[in-house]
């Protein structure tokens, strides 16, 4: 492979160009967080990401002297069945315009500020055609970093950041080991919102369990409150084999919320939100209402009665819809009197009893993760 990539990007930018600027996470200790553990945490040398910068930048010429002008879909196709993925990868990020690139892995600011400032100008020489380049970061290292080395990464073309805030409640980020407090939250989101940087929290509903689900949610809309990004990512709790919050939830010490409760703390968040012109986005299969989603200023209300109108369907009603929109046959709670629910319900049958449907739906759920 001509250049390094990371595990993971957010949904949001499925067609970016992923640049490695630091391999895998500084932390890597949340309880609920399967995607780096046993693997280290490095600074990559700003000389090797410079390197890989003006190899993409040879790559992208020769595509674009193959393509005699636009690159089309018959080239990408071309390209990835003669060199494969990375070609492929490359080729389509041109075809669409070469806009946007995200920094990988957990936590690029915590490069030395002129380091990635210096990655930042190179992007931008090598690919003019770039305008928004975005990363993930910890919310911890946000608190620590002076507010003009935001200002200058700003300068330089950090456009967005995305950060896993999770829970705004101190007994739950203590409880996942998260390594942060909802005022480093508060502080990290102000820096970066106040350094004209899109700011995206991450939400995980559910994540207080049982024994949290009353304060996970208000504790959660004090600090977007506090913050008010510009927008709020919610992510469904779901525990995957293999990290300690499953060992705990095997041993009784983390009892996880249905999705009919989940749906419940969702209005809750809503309902502490304060309205301002952010945007809540719901962007994940995990996530069984997909349409509660819109400006939380404006859209509210409309967000609020997509959960009451779910929790008020019987419960028969409810199962239906939380296979067929596992199963990717439901988009939205129309959709069940719509004409694919007659395959859900073909599927239904073959299972068997409600208690065989919900494992099933457990399944396809381990199969986002």
């Amino acid at each position: 492979m001509p250049w390094e990539q990371g595990p993971i990007r957010p949904p949001s930018e499925a067609g970016s160009l992923l640049l490695r600027v630091t391999r895998n996470c500084p932390w890597n200790r949340c309880t609920f967080c399967a995607t780096y553990k046993g693997q280290r945490f490095s600074r990559r040398e700003p000389e090797e990401i410079l390197a890989e910068i003006r190899a993409m930048r040879r790559a992208a010429g020769g595509i674009e002297d193959l393509a005699g002008g636009a690159v089309t879909d018959r080239l990408v196709q071309e390209l990835y069945q003669r060199h494969g993925f990375e070609c492929f990868y490359l080729a389509n990020w041109l075809k669409n315009g070469g806009r946007n690139v995200f920094l990988q892995d957990a936590d690029s600011p915590a490069l030395r500020t002129a380091e990635l400032v210096a990655v930042l100008r190179a992007l931008k020489t090598a690919f003019p055609s770039v305008e928004r380049v975005t990363s993930y970061a910890r919310a911890a290292t946000l608190a620590r970093k002076k507010p003009e080395d935001l200002v200058e990464l700003a300068a330089a073309g950090l456009t967005r950041l995305h950060v896993g805030l999770e829970s705004g409640a101190d007994a739950v980020l203590r409880f996942v080991q998260k390594g942060v407090t909802a005022q480093e939250e508060i502080l990290g989101g102000q820096k970066v919102v106040d350094a004209g940087i899109s700011l995206c929290f991450y939400v995980l509903v559910g994540l207080g369990g049982r024994k949290f689900q009353a304060e996970h949610p208000r504790a959660t809309a004090a600090v977007i409150n506090a913050v008010r990004p510009p927008f709020v990512r919610l992510r469904s709790l779901f525990v995957k084999p293999g990290t300690p919050l499953y060992d705990q939830m095997v041993a009784g010490d983390f009892v996880p919320l249905s999705e009919d409760a989940q749906v419940a703390e969702i209005m809750v968040l809503l309902e502490h939100l304060e309205p301002y012109d952010g945007r809540l986005v719901s962007d994940h299969i995990l996530n069984l209402l997909g349409e509660v989603e819109g400006n939380l200023a404006r859209d509210r209300e409309r967000m609020l009665a997509v959960c009451r109108r779910y929790l008020s369907l019987p419960a028969a009603e409810r199962l239906v819809y939380r296979l067929g929109r596992r199963m990717g046959r439901f988009d939205t709670l129309d959709d069940l009197a719509g004409p694919r629910r007659a395959g859900v319900e073909e599927t239904m049958a073959a299972l068997g009893g409600p208690q065989a449907v919900e494992e099933a739906v457990d399944r396809l759920k381990g199969h986002f993760l």
